[in-house]
């Protein structure tokens, strides 16, 4: 018996597999969890996004595999409508979708296109409010609902830019539901992960350079694992969380609590005095 034995729930966000939901999802299946998934809508006459979705699941299985736009409200209702014919009800929903066009990324934040910045927010933040809407009118009470945000909606990150507006929003829309939820005995958090291997990661700033950091700087000096994600987020879909709500969690080895480099200077060092090693080393070489 897992601890998700007899629990139901969609998870919306599996774009490939080093999707952040695809963590959590391998997580739940283990622990007993039935799953129904989005997946983004097709072209006319293709399926390709729906195939991908399916040839990463089905390893582990899905009760259904549904197109959604979480920009077509009138999508979202149809998306719950049918997950209530195919569970009745539910007890979890992972609400993992965000989006920003690489250009308004990449720009300066007062550079960013106006239409670029209302996309972000509409997908990144806007989208949980109705996704919440309709899963809660169909979810157990007990139920609970988690979203991924991260730590550049908190600090200033570098390259982050305009979605770090974004994750600010959707951290504050989190506590907002949080109040909501509430009589209804409905739980809803945030997961703040440190830098993964993610498709979106690879459109902010010097990715290499952020995983030095954050190994450099973090009090357990290490980068996380997908598999640490999937396994705190499983944490606050699961009834061992019960008493928290509204919570912005950091899965990012400590490094969101730090006030200075501590002993990152020291590491940066070393790590800039290996390269300078290597690089010498191989001048050297190509000078014989």
């Amino acid at each position: 018996m897992g601890m998700f034995s007899g629990k139901k729930g969609v998870i919306l966000g599996v774009a490939n597999d080093h999707s952040l939901a695809w963590a959590v999802a391998q997580v739940l299946a283990k622990e007993g969890a039935e799953i129904g998934y989005s997946h983004l809508p097709d072209k006319e006459g293709r399926n390709r996004n729906e195939m991908r979705v399916r040839k990463i699941v089905e390893g582990i299985g899905a009760k259904f595999i549904i197109p959604l736009d979480v920009q077509d409200d009138e999508q979202i209702k149809q998306f719950f409508a049918r997950t209530k014919e195919e569970f009745g009800s539910i007890d979890f929903v992972l609400h993992s979708i965000a989006f920003g066009s690489v250009e308004d990324i990449q720009n300066l934040t007062m550079n960013c296109s106006r239409e670029g910045f209302r996309l972000a927010m509409d997908i990144s933040c806007y989208s949980l409010l109705p996704v919440t809407k309709y899963a809660s009118e169909i979810m157990n009470p007990g139920g609970a609902i988690a979203t991924m945000t991260y730590f550049g909606g908190e600090k200033v990150v570098d390259g982050y830019n305009m979605m770090g507006i974004c994750k600010a929003a959707l951290d504050m829309a989190v506590r907002y539901l949080a109040f909501e939820l509430g009589p209804k005995n409905i739980r809803i958090n945030a997961v703040s992960a440190g830098p993964v291997r993610t498709l979106a990661a690879s459109a902010v700033g010097d990715f290499r350079e952020m995983l030095n950091l954050y190994e450099a700087v973090s009090p357990m000096g290490r980068n996380i694992t997908m598999e640490e994600v999937g396994r705190a987020t499983a944490y606050l879909l699961s009834d061992w969380s019960s008493a928290t709500t509204g919570e912005v969690h950091h899965v990012d080895c400590g490094y969101s609590v730090m006030g200075s480099p501590g002993r990152g200077v020291q590491k940066m060092v070393e790590m800039l005095n290996k390269k300078n090693e290597k690089r010498q080393g191989g001048a050297s070489e190509g000078s014989h």
